[in-house]
């Protein structure tokens, strides 16, 4: 992936949906804390759609403009 598919991911023309890896580049971390965050609860929940798990690009925009706060139990 590319720098600049990265920083579309956090802008509203990029893609809805992000992989994991897609969310490590945006924040800077690898794809396993990632994992680790969303076990926490530390960050936007993920949205599975069958087997594979993505992120609402908006909802971690929104979270890393808040400060990145830990997420609420649902």
């Amino acid at each position: 992936m590319t720098k600049n598919s990265t920083e579309s991911a956090a802008r509203p023309d990029g893609p809805r949906l992000l992989t994991v890896q897609q969310v490590a580049k945006l924040i800077n971390c690898s794809s396993r804390h990632v994992r680790r965050l969303a076990d926490r609860g530390a960050i936007p929940h993920p949205v599975r759609i069958g087997a594979l798990v993505r992120w609402d690009s908006a909802a971690l925009t929104m979270w890393i403009e808040n400060g990145c706060p830990r997420m609420q139990s649902a």
